[in-house]
C-alpha cells in the first residue's frame, strides 16, 4: 500500500528555559543553562544536589483545583499539549474530534505522587489510607487520557514507555498509525517529572548524576574531557502530526515533514550502553531507510548526548560508522547541555529542536565545552559553545534509553 505523507502542524512545550516555544527556542539559541541548585526540596543530603528545573509555573494559577488531580508530569503534559494544540488550531470546524489521536511517552510516569502516597502510609499507624486520586495520577497513561477528555479527542489514545526513549516511541507510533491511515492527527509528545526524592537518590546512587555542585551551569558537558554524569531534568514536549493531504484541505501551517522513525535494541545491558555504539548506529540505518535517504541527505543530527563518559563516545562511534565521510559535513548538537536530561521527555523536545532548526536555519550549541575528549572524533562538528547558522535540509534526533531501547526520528523540509 501507499503510505501516506506526514507533516508537523503544532508545537508546544516547558522546559527548564521556558514555559513556551518561542522562550525555550530563543534561550537554547542563546546557549542558556537551565541547571541550579535544586529549590523543590532539600537536596543537600545528596551527592547531587541541582538539576534543571521548570520555572515560575504555579500550577494553582494554570488548573485551579484540578491540580490536586494530576501529578506534575501529567500538569506539564496537559501545558505542552495546550500550546502545540493552539498553535495548529485543532479547534477549527474542519476537525472530526472523534478521529484525532493522543499517544504520550513518559518514562516513570507519577513519581511524585506515588512517593508522597507510600510515605504518607510507611510513617502512618499501618492503616492503609490512600488518596482515590493516587493510582489515575501515577499511572504513566493519565496524560494521554487527560488530553483526550478536555479536548474530546476520541482517536487512537495511549501512552508509550521505553525510559529515555519513550517519548520519540510516541512520536514514532504516531507516524506510523498516520501514514497507515489509521488516523488524520495525532497530538503527540512526552513528559517527565523526576526531580523528587526518590528520583535523584536513585540515579545518584547509580553514578549516573554529575556532582558538579560547585557549579551547577557548567555542569553538563558533552563530548567534554572532564564530563562526570548527566544533569536531571524536567517538562514536557508536544507536536501536532498530520495527514499531509488533511492539512492542506483545512489550510493548515505547515512546519516541516516528518519522514522516517527507526527502533533497535542494544540487547546488552541493563544501563550502559553499547561501548562500540551497535545498537545506535543500527537505529540511525533505520531510520535513513525508512526515510529513503542517504547519509550525505542530514545536516543536524540531536544527539542524545547526555554527559556521560561512554554514552557520548559510543554515539560518536555510531555516527562515524553510519555517516562515514558525510559525518563531518553537518552540525551535531547536544541540549541536554542546556536543558538538562528530560528522560521520557527528552525525544519529545529534541525532535521539536530539530524542527526548528528547519525552519529558523540555525543550530543550537552544545555548550560547556573546555577541552576535547582525545578518545573521541574532535574532527566533528559538535556546534560547541555557539549556535550556528545553517540551511536545514534534513534533521534527524536520537534518543537512547535504560534496557537498551533506541528510537531515530527525522525531519525533512518540504
Amino acid at each position: 500500500m501507499e503510505l501516506k505523507r506526514v507533516v508537523v502542524t503544532g508545537l508546544g512545550a516547558i522546559t527548564p528555559l521556558g514555559n513556551d516555544v518561542p522562550e525555550t527556542w530563543k534561550n537554547l539559541v542563546a546557549g542558556v543553562s537551565g541547571a541550579g541548585t535544586i529549590t523543590r526540596f532539600d537536596a543537600s543530603q545528596f551527592k547531587c544536589t541541582f538539576a534543571c528545573e521548570v520555572k515560575d509555573f504555579d500550577s494553582n494559577a494554570r488548573f485551579g483545583k484540578d491540580s490536586r488531580k494530576m501529578d506534575l508530569f501529567c500538569q506539564y503534559a496537559m501545558v505542552a499539549a495546550d500550546e502545540a494544540i493552539a498553535d495548529a488550531k485543532l479547534d477549527a470546524e474542519s476537525i472530526d474530534k472523534s478521529q484525532v489521536g493522543v499517544i504520550w511517552g513518559a518514562g516513570i510516569g507519577g513519581l511524585q505522587t506515588f512517593h508522597e502516597g507510600s510515605a504518607e502510609f510507611a510513617l502512618g499507624d499501618g492503616t492503609p489510607r490512600f488518596s482515590p486520586f493516587f493510582i489515575p495520577k501515577m499511572i504513566a497513561d493519565i496524560a494521554p487520557g487527560m488530553i483526550s477528555i478536555k479536548y474530546g479527542f476520541g482517536g487512537p489514545n495511549y501512552g508509550t514507555v521505553s525510559a529515555c526513549a519513550s517519548s520519540t516511541t510516541a512520536l514514532s507510533t504516531a507516524f506510523d498509525l498516520i501514514r497507515l491511515g489509521k488516523a488524520p492527527i495525532i497530538v503527540s509528545g512526552g513528559s517527565e517529572a523526576p526531580i523528587t526524592i526518590p528520583g535523584l537518590g536513585g540515579f545518584t546512587s547509580m553514578k549516573a548524576l554529575s556532582t558538579r555542585n560547585d557549579d551547577p551551569k557548567t555542569a553538563s558537558r558533552p563530548f567534554d574531557k572532564n564530563r562526570d554524569g548527566f544533569v536531571m531534568g524536567e517538562g514536557g514536549a508536544c507536536l501536532v502530526l498530520e495527514e499531509y493531504e488533511h492539512a492542506k484541505a483545512r489550510g493548515a501551517k505547515i512546519y516541516c515533514e516528518m519522514v522516517g522513525a527507526g527502533y533497535s535494541a542494544d540487547a546488552y545491558h541493563m544501563t550502559a550502553p553499547h561501548p562500540e555504539g551497535d545498537g545506535a548506529a543500527r537505529v540511525m540505518a533505520a531510520a535513513l531507510k525508512d526515510a529513503n535517504l542517504n547519509p550525505e541527505d542530514i545536516d543536524y543530527i540531536n544527539v542524545h548526548g547526555t554527559s556521560t563518559p561512554q554514552g557520548d563516545k559510543g554515539e560518536c562511534k555510531a555516527i562515524a560508522k553510519v555517516f562515514g565521510e558525510s559525518a563531518y559535513k553537518l552540525n551535531i548538537s547536544s541540549t541536554k547541555s542546556m536543558t538538562g536530561h528530560l528522560l521520557g521527555a527528552t525525544g519529545a523536545l529534541e525532535a521539536l529542536v530539530c524542527v526548528k532548526t528547519i525552519t529558523d536555519g540555525v543550530i543550537p550549541p552544545t555548550i560547556n565545552h573546555f577541552e576535547d575528549d582525545p578518545d573521541i572524533d574532535n574532527k566533528l562538528n559538535f556546534t560547541f559553545n555557539e549556535a550556528q547558522k545553517r540551511e536545514v535540509r534534513a534533521a534527524l534526533s536520537n534518543t537512547f534509553g535504560f534496557g537498551g531501547h533506541n528510537a531515530t526520528v527525522i525531519f525533512k523540509a518540504l
